[in-house]
């Protein structure tokens, strides 16, 4: 996608077959798209610190792979960007299928008794992640893994949905924003590709810490990672409200949402005394 101006750096010609609108070396010799890199932390620390969260409150471990699986996509994509070579686009692209297959799951077996599992919805999925990899792997053409990504997200839609309108109606403000934030990183992912020369003659006139805001595709990170944050956060509270916990949406440094649940561990305690 982007001109051929771009600067040769550390990691040499790129090699994958998408080159973004970011120009590449251009703050460092070392990172191909510095911003584009970066903006990937979004991805990586808060469904971290999630993770570790739902594990000391006693949460069921599919939830806590499910913020493992968006840590792995900004760890891909921080790589990708990066180096611009193939093999780490691929690190990025198909662990973005994976996670939403996992985001189905949780969503789908949101209504379910503990400890059960869906063996036909999972073997759909494996099955669904291992027919894109095949495909891609040997079909190159991004076009088609858009494609496949945005399925999973549509059914994701319809999911939650669903939810907010006929299971739990108060769910509504953290269903849509997720959702809202998800489609504005979209529409800056688009922005950033369709006007890329006139986005990066608009960088040449503007002050370097100005230009900055222009990255559209560091956006589409931001919004995106936060939209899939925020949609695990829903995911896992439509599930602890049906186990009849107690799950409350908390802001760190007034800030950042987080969804604290007593512990499952106590509460199993107090039933036993």
């Amino acid at each position: 996608m982007a001109p051929a101006g771009d600067r040769e750096g550390y990691w040499g010609k790129p090699t994958s077959t998408l080159d973004w609108c970011e120009e590449n070396y251009v703050v460092s010799h070392y990172i191909a798209e510095f911003w584009n890199t970066v903006s990937n932390l979004i991805f990586i620390l808060p469904p971290i610190y999630g993770a570790i969260q739902s594990h000391r409150d006693g949460l069921e471990t599919r939830y806590i792979i499910a913020y493992l699986c968006v840590a792995a996509v900004g760890l891909g994509s921080w790589c990708f960007h990066m180096t611009l070579k193939y093999e780490m686009q691929l690190l990025d692209e198909l662990p973005m299928i994976y996670s939403c297959c996992m985001f189905v799951y949780c969503l789908y077996e949101c209504f379910k008794y503990k400890k059960t599992i869906n063996y036909p919805l999972l073997f759909i999925l494996i099955g669904y992640s291992i027919g894109v990899s095949i495909v891609y792997l040997n079909w190159k053409q991004p076009v088609f893994h858009q494609v496949m990504y945005g399925t999973l997200v549509a059914v994701l839609v319809l999911r939650s949905v669903y939810i907010v309108l006929w299971v739990y109606p108060w769910l509504r403000g953290l269903g849509y924003t997720s959702l809202t934030v998800f489609l504005l990183g979209f529409f800056l992912w688009n922005v950033d590709n369709i006007f890329c020369d006139k986005l990066r003659a608009l960088r040449e006139r503007l002050p370097p810490l100005v230009s900055v805001v222009t990255q559209f595709h560091a956006w589409w990170h931001i919004l995106t990672g936060l939209g899939s944050y925020l949609h695990i956060l829903f995911s896992l509270y439509s599930r602890t409200l049906y186990l009849k916990y107690r799950p409350k949406v908390k802001f760190l440094f007034g800030i950042w949402p987080v969804l604290l649940v007593e512990s499952t561990n106590k509460q199993e305690s107090a039933k036993k005394q």
